[in-house]
């Protein structure tokens, strides 16, 4: 096993993505040492134990032979004296060798002084698996150890590869994750537009017996899908020739009339530099292209092309293990709504700052998580930033309306069913807690759950093992529980309708999020960042605010928080005409036109008419905020008893 034909750590890796993705995560792990470690020691050090483990052994050591006597350079645990016969074999077959509870590999033979990667395995333990994993990494490990032996050495694209090359693994690793076709393609365009820092890409899958290129994702168009002729524009000219080919538009040159200006006109975009490169199968049968358009700083490069050919190479590897890889071609798919944005928490108020510690803080940890606050407020934002920033972020991410659950059917989505446990059982089904196992398991609305269902899920949250409706088989679960509810729950325990065992189960931690109308100089960062977004997806320019109107956005109540401020952005990037926005074109939208007055009738004393102002103001507030006097009475500036008290002398019906 000789290293002469030198592959690099580029031709390493992508020979390990593609024969061996079992080894991606180790892979990623050992470039990322590499790039990290101050020298080969340290990376000997950081990389040994997780390779030791990779091949099932009990001790991994680097060896060299100095002064005909064998030297440990760096070992993962307790030494162990040395197969003195095998080590001499292989370094003299240049190869790696088994024998017995040993075996060993050249791990650089082109130095002075040659060194040998050693294992041992425990008696019974030793396999061909585990010298196929070692001869798979050596390669990997050797040019590791020269590229931090050479690190001050290194220029400046030797040292952009390295990091393209890591970020290029953790992308594949999550792509493997992902058995979703429409949000793999989502996906693999954030990551090439993130990675050469361009404004949008696309992929571009060719439908042949219609002759037809489908692109996605394609934003501003109808289905997110953008179909065009296979011989028509660049991607065209890349399908058919199977060459990369690279577009800068404010140049004269062969290629810039390739750019087919049709398609720019109905997108509303214009495209002023363009790189695509062509998708290849396993085989090397050419099934599409990987498009991206307009770098943020000058043109794309040749290092541009061989990163988005390396990145193309890893996505149609993802591609194509996709089990839904054939329904890419039938002409009635189509793809669902786009994917989430990452979980953000946009603001700089007090409360939102620290609102951000705690949620880090508490991310870190595996401690149950209560998430309180009104509708629209964000709980199921804050829920997945909890689970990105936490050590479960590679793990499943579910969210369950549990007041969209019948109570006769929580048991079964929760905690999944056997064939035939009830009427409707014709096959088994996993729950929840299964789909979402060893990550994050939002139950939201969690005061709607029935007493029956709250007494189950208390008994899975205490045992860590549930049972499937009609089984008998326990199944281990970790699954992180964050709940979130717009409910009183202590209010609830007082009333009976609430389990308190499972209350103060749930309760370790609380997150209380603020109202919209807390927090006023949010409502505009917000309000641009919504607006930002879906002009970007409308493909159109961002309107400006006008002072007015940031005055009337400022100064409403936001009954329905963060959720109707979104929904407003969204109206007025698709609907609105100009490039600025007035007072004027908010006032429908914010005040609807069947807005109840305070006061209905003015001919009446003004005794009378503060006591209906103050009572259908009061009305108005409790119902803002979903019948939560806590609430209503914060809004209103008053302790709650107090508002009880005004309420009582109102002659109001006070909610239970």
């Amino acid at each position: 096993m000789g290293h002469d034909n030198h592959l690099g750590i580029d031709g390493w890796v992508a020979d390990l993505v593609r024969e061996a993705p079992d080894l991606a995560p180790l892979t990623a792990k050992i470039l990322w040492h590499c790039n990290h470690s101050d020298d080969t020691d340290a990376l000997l050090a950081s990389v040994l134990p997780d390779i030791a483990k990779a091949i099932g052994g009990d001790y991994l050591a680097v060896a060299v032979a100095k002064g005909g006597r064998w030297t440990i350079l760096s070992d993962s645990g307790r030494p162990r004296s040395l197969p003195v016969d095998l080590l001499a074999e292989v370094l003299d077959r240049d190869e790696a060798r088994r024998q017995n509870n040993w075996l060993a590999a050249p791990l650089d033979m082109r130095s002075a002084v040659p060194r040998l990667l050693v294992a041992y395995c425990g008696a019974g333990r030793l396999s061909d698996e585990s010298l196929a994993v070692i001869q798979r990494l050596v390669p990997l490990c050797c040019d590791a150890l020269a590229a931090v032996a050479n690190r001050h050495r290194h220029d400046e694209e030797q040292t952009r590869r390295i990091g393209r090359l890591q970020a290029i693994l953790e992308i594949t690793q999550r792509w493997n994750q992902n058995q979703q076709m429409e949000s793999l393609l989502e996906e693999m365009a954030r990551a090439a537009t993130r990675l050469l820092g361009a404004d949008r890409a696309s992929i571009f899958l060719w439908d042949r017996p219609n002759r037809t290129l489908i692109g996605r994702p394609a934003l501003g168009v109808e289905d997110d899908e953008l179909r065009i002729p296979d011989n028509k524009g660049v991607v065209g000219k890349v399908v058919q020739t199977g060459l990369p080919l690279r577009v800068d538009a404010d140049n004269t040159n062969d290629d810039s009339d390739q750019i087919d200006r049709q398609v720019d006109e109905k997108l509303g975009y214009q495209t002023k530099t363009l790189l695509c490169v062509p998708l290849r199968g396993s085989s090397g049968e050419l099934f599409g292209a990987f498009e991206i358009l307009n770098k943020h700083s000058g043109s794309f490069t040749a290092e541009d092309e061989a990163a988005l050919v390396e990145l193309a190479s890893h996505a149609a590897v993802a591609l194509q293990n996709t089990q839904d890889r054939e329904k890419l071609f039938s002409v009635n798919r189509q793809i669902s709504e786009q994917a989430a944005q990452g979980a953000q928490l946009i603001g700089q108020s007090p409360a939102i700052q620290t609102l951000r510690s705690i949620t880090q803080r508490v991310a870190e940890t595996d401690l149950a998580v209560l998430i309180l606050g009104e509708n629209g407020t964000g709980k199921e934002v804050v829920a997945k930033l909890i689970h990105y920033l936490s050590r479960r972020r590679d793990k499943p991410f579910i969210a369950v309306n549990c007041a969209a659950i019948p109570d006769t059917l929580a048991e079964s989505e929760l905690f999944g069913h056997e064939k035939g446990a009830f009427t409707d059982a014709i096959e088994s089904r996993p729950g929840k807690f299964e789909l979402a196992a060893d990550g994050t398991l939002l139950l939201d609305e969690i005061g709607d759950l029935s007493l029956g269902g709250q007494a189950n899920l208390l008994r899975v949250l205490e045992e860590k093992v549930l049972v499937r409706v009609g089984g008998s088989v326990p199944i281990h679960t970790d699954v992180r529980v964050v709940a979130a509810t717009n409910q009183n729950l202590a209010e609830m325990v007082r009333q009976k309708r609430f389990r308190e065992d499972l209350y103060f189960r749930l309760n370790v931690v609380t997150i209380e999020l603020p109202p919209l109308c807390g927090r006023t100089e949010d409502i505009m960062l917000l309000a641009e960042y919504f607006l930002k977004d879906f002009c970007m997806k409308a493909r159109r320019q961002v309107p400006k605010f006008s002072a007015a109107a940031r005055r009337r956005l400022e100064t409403h109540p936001w009954p329905g928080n963060v959720r109707e401020l979104r929904n407003l952005m969204e109206r007025l990037a698709y609907l609105s005409t100009e490039n600025r926005i007035e007072a004027e074109q908010l006032a429908f939208i914010l005040s609807p036109g069947n807005h109840k007055p305070l006061v209905a009738d003015v001919n009446r004393p003004l005794s009378e008419a503060t006591a209906q102002f103050q009572e259908e103001y009061i009305k108005q507030t409790v119902e803002q905020v979903g019948g939560n006097i806590s609430q209503a009475a914060a809004r209103l500036g008053l302790h709650r008893s107090n508002l009880y008290r005004k309420m009582r002398q109102l002659c109001m019906t006070i909610p239970v």
